[in-house]
């Protein structure tokens, strides 16, 4: 169980969270339709509000932002599965590019992120308004906090909204990508002498600390030329524009703020790539900026990026299953040919008799010794594999008194079928075949397919739903792999084929397969980078924001036919344009 808060005893002591724990939870007030509030005196309270928005869905459920970045790509895609997940087509157009500015996903994800906007500016009136010992620091944190809600917003929708927080008359502003990012830049920049290294002044990877801010001005000058000219329909984007701060290009900075986290000895890379988003990560050496998740029966973390991809009849518990929604694409399958041992794309579960979990019919039972945490009466926990999982499935049978299958003492291993087609095989197939190849929808009988993705590990302990998990939002991997971005487009590609390998290698494999590391690659091209990426960073709300980069958004793919640039931002909600305050993104009227 993890410990850790947002703030000291000391500080609750001065301000009470009665704030967090009752006001700003719902998403009536957002900054578009009300005044900011001016009865937010309670400083830790307005900020743990802000913080807040980060999980509670945000960034943790895959409904919300990881729908707009992931199911818009080769990494990701829900279909309509049989009976399942029709939902009005909300999923089916994510992927196939039909949205509209009724989408619901849309809709509900502009109320999120401009709520964590509104909470932000909340928390700087209520720190700028009070007089207390750590009033820069939570300034600081309140105002980086804003700039990251922001920064999302601006990249998703292309506008973002803005009030003072310091005048309660002043008007709306409506910030606009392609101007707001220069100004996001030296704005975070400009925190850094107030924020924490992360380690002092209680900070840890759930705050914002001097670490969180290079990396976030990394990611903004990577991506500060697509900003700038996100419709350009050859996606000849000019990543070496001179930067809008400092010395050099774009990509000189972002080398400047990697390096700096890369150099300061704060962060490892796991050896174990899964531990960083296992149930004890909390202590992960690559987190730099994270969601902190505990199930605390207050506020609990969301297992939603674990069970997504697990069929109904994959149980880590007779308490828990699956949902049988997403899976990976067969592009993106493919692009792993070649590089199955790579330490990042499968773990198999050794249990602490040396049992393995090996998942291909060879297995008979495990120990029951390992016990969902806080089960009362005590639950047998199953470990599944972690990784990308394809092909048949085998598990533990859920009986109809309501207890696993057991073997003995043991819990019986069997091969499993699909909860809701009783006689196909559980077989998770890379392909996917589709009646039309233009619509994500599978017969009853077909809802089988698709690669499954297991990156998160399932958490039992507070029911389906709830996860002690960590979510990254910055980690070391995703730095390294920045850099080597950076590098690659100054035409540095031997110092980004090293950062790679860095990766590549520093990854181990289970000792079932003697700990292996990955293997060195010998040569990089525009293709191989655009994979690299994809193999450390699958399924980290990175990929459109990458695809967009690299050009290959706009293309046609499984269940998308090619697009127009414009889609490269999603439109305005309507409920938001009917307010006649924003106008519409091109290509959306």
């Amino acid at each position: 169980m993890k410990t850790k808060t947002f703030f000291s005893l000391k500080i609750i002591t001065i301000f009470s969270f009665i704030f967090l724990l009752n006001s700003c939870t719902d998403l009536n007030e957002v900054v578009l339709d009300e005044k900011l509030g001016t009865d937010a005196t309670d400083p830790a309270g307005a900020l743990a509000a802000a913080y807040d928005r980060l999980g509670d869905g945000t960034f943790t459920d895959h409904g919300a932002v990881f729908a707009m970045q992931e199911y818009t790509t080769d990494e990701a895609i829900l279909p309509t599965r049989g009976s399942d997940w029709g939902d009005g087509g909300k999923w089916r157009d994510m992927h196939e590019f039909t949205w509209s500015s009724s989408n619901a996903i849309i809709v509900s994800n502009w109320d999120l992120l401009t709520n964590g906007i509104t909470r932000s500016l909340t928390a700087i009136k209520s720190a700028q308004e009070s007089t207390f010992p750590e009033k820069e620091l939570f300034l600081a944190e309140s105002k980086a906090l804003l700039a990251y809600y922001t920064y999302t917003t601006l990249d998703l929708y292309g506008q973002a909204p803005f009030r003072d927080p310091l005048n309660v008359e002043a008007p709306l502003q409506i910030l606009k990508a392609e101007t707001e990012i220069d100004k996001l830049i030296t704005d975070v920049e400009a925190l850094i002498p107030n924020l924490a290294d992360i380690g002092t002044q209680r900070t840890h990877h759930g705050r914002f600390t001097k670490q969180a801010a290079y990396a976030l001005l990394s990611t903004m000058y990577l991506n500060r030329a697509v900003f700038k000219d996100r419709y350009n329909a050859t996606s000849s984007f000019n990543f070496n524009e001179a930067a809008v701060s400092g010395t050099g290009t774009d990509m000189d900075r972002v080398i400047y703020y990697t390096s700096l986290l890369i150099d300061s000895g704060k962060y490892s890379l796991e050896s174990d790539f899964f531990k960083n988003f296992a149930r004890d990560n909390d202590n992960g050496k690559e987190l730099i900026f994270a969601i902190t998740q505990k199930i605390d029966y207050i506020r609990n973390g969301s297992n939603s990026f674990a069970y997504v991809c697990m069929e109904r009849n994959q149980r880590t518990s007779a308490a828990n299953r699956g949902t049988n929604a997403a899976c990976t694409t067969p592009e993106f399958y493919a692009s792993w040919d070649g590089n199955h041992d790579d330490p990042r794309f499968e773990q198999h579960y050794q249990y602490a008799d040396g049992t393995w979990f090996m998942n291909d019919g060879t297995d008979v039972s495990v120990p029951a010794t390992d016990v969902v945490p806080k089960s009362n009466p005590a639950l047998p926990w199953f470990h599944f594999n972690r990784g990308i999982q394809a092909g048949l499935q085998y598990g533990p049978v859920l009986l109809a008194s309501g207890s696993l299958e057991m073997a003995g003492n043991r819990i019986k291993v069997s091969p499993l079928v699909m909860e809701k087609s009783t006689g196909t095989r559980m077989n998770f197939t890379p392909s996917l075949t589709f009646a039309d190849p233009t619509k994500s929808v599978f017969a009853q009988n077909e809802i089988n397919q698709g690669a499954r993705v297991f990156k998160y590990e399932f958490d039992p302990e507070g029911g389906n739903g709830n996860s002690n998990v960590d979510i990254p939002l910055f980690r070391l991997g995703g730095i390294y792999a920045m850099r080597a971005e950076a590098y690659y487009r100054k035409g540095s590609t031997g110092l980004a084929l090293i950062d790679l390998n860095k990766l590549r290698t520093s990854r181990k494999r289970e000792s079932l397969f003697a700990n292996a590391p990955g293997k060195v690659l010998t040569s990089l091209d525009t293709a191989q980078l655009y994979k690299e990426l994809g193999f450390e960073l699958y399924w980290e709300l990175q990929r459109r924001p990458q695809s967009i980069r690299f050009g290959k958004f706009d293309l046609a793919g499984t269940a998308k036919a090619a697009s127009q640039p414009f889609r490269r931002a999603f439109p305005i909600p309507q409920t938001v344009i009917d307010q006649k305050v924003f106008k519409q993104n091109q290509g959306y009227n």
